[in-house]
């Protein structure tokens, strides 16, 4: 019996390092190199959590399964993407985006494991919101934004937002990732968007050639807006698709059984490194609707600033 107990006790270490594995040292938000940040002096900010852009890495000779925020690769690769969104959307806006210890995408290759770290990548992102507001809003309205892993960090932030600051808030740009039926109901702060210039709103989106497309992190999604023409319903637009080197015409639209946006006429079929299939747009989010986001965050403040 004692060596039953013995080796059941070690299978359950086992199985927790293999979930867990070693853990990097923990973001101080005081230490300005554990965030971009570009203050405009604008009227208002973007609080921006970007999606999962580093992969496994080992510490010591052990795999680590999260992002270091002070090894200098890890933090390169996550900067690309912080500077990408400022230049897609920020304007005239103050644009703060945290470092933090997100879980790696080799990771979602066992969604199980996957979801069972997030709560430490997830903290990582708690603690830098309040400093932000203790230290860096200054009572300012604010735009949240997060896209896949990210936009479920910022989920947990509206979750624990209190009135106060709520009140504060532009809207929160939901991008690709599931937004559950039973949080659109349950949390107040959660209101989802009806239109282009509606405030303290919630805007959500995944996009896909088809329904068959999906990915498990946006499936039974129980929201969906189309960025283009901020419609709920099933009418298309057209938008451009700007490239670097030519630009495309394609067609959006909401399907309002899937709640996904349907995307028509995209022939460069690049599939997602480790989890893409043909026909997710997961990886073309932000390129393919910047334009017309930026143009939206504008809008919306500035319909929040009259309403003021």
């Amino acid at each position: 019996m004692g060596t039953f107990l013995v080796l059941l006790i070690s299978s359950w270490v086992s199985n927790t390092d293999d979930i867990f594995g070693p853990i990097p040292q923990k973001p101080d938000y005081a230490d300005s190199s554990q965030w971009l940040i570009r203050y405009r002096g604008g009227e208002a900010d973007i609080f921006y959590v970007i999606s999962t852009e580093t992969v496994d890495h080992l510490m010591g000779e052990d795999t680590c399964h999260y992002a270091d925020t002070y090894l200098e690769p890890q933090r390169k690769t996550m900067l690309k993407e912080m500077l990408a969104v400022d230049s897609f959307y920020s304007g005239s806006f103050n644009y703060y985006s945290p470092f933090y210890r997100q879980v790696s995408m080799n990771s979602w290759l066992t969604p199980e494991k996957a979801f069972r770290r997030l709560p430490l990548s997830i903290g990582d992102v708690m603690n830098s919101w309040q400093y932000y507001l203790e230290h860096f809003n200054q009572g300012r309205p604010f735009i949240l934004a997060g896209y896949s892993q990210g936009a479920d960090a910022i989920l947990k932030v509206i979750k624990n937002m209190p009135d106060t600051v709520y009140q504060r808030m532009v809207a929160a740009y939901f991008i690709g990732f599931k937004l559950a039926s039973e949080d659109v109901d349950s949390v107040d702060n959660i209101r989802l968007a009806e239109g282009a210039t509606d405030t303290g709103v919630t805007i959500a989106f995944n996009s896909l050639r088809s329904p068959e497309c999906m990915l498990f992190f946006s499936e039974g999604t129980a929201a969906c807006i189309n960025p283009v023409n901020w419609r709920t319903d099933s009418v298309s637009s057209a938008f451009v698709n700007y490239g670097r080197r030519r630009n495309d015409t394609l067609s959006v639209r909401c399907d309002p059984e899937s709640k996904h946006l349907i995307v028509s006429g995209w022939k460069k079929e690049t599939i997602m490194p480790f989890l893409g299939i043909p026909g997710n747009y997961h990886h073309m989010e932000l390129r393919f609707y910047y334009p017309y986001i930026r143009q939206n965050m504008a809008d919306r403040v500035a319909a929040f600033l009259k309403k003021k």
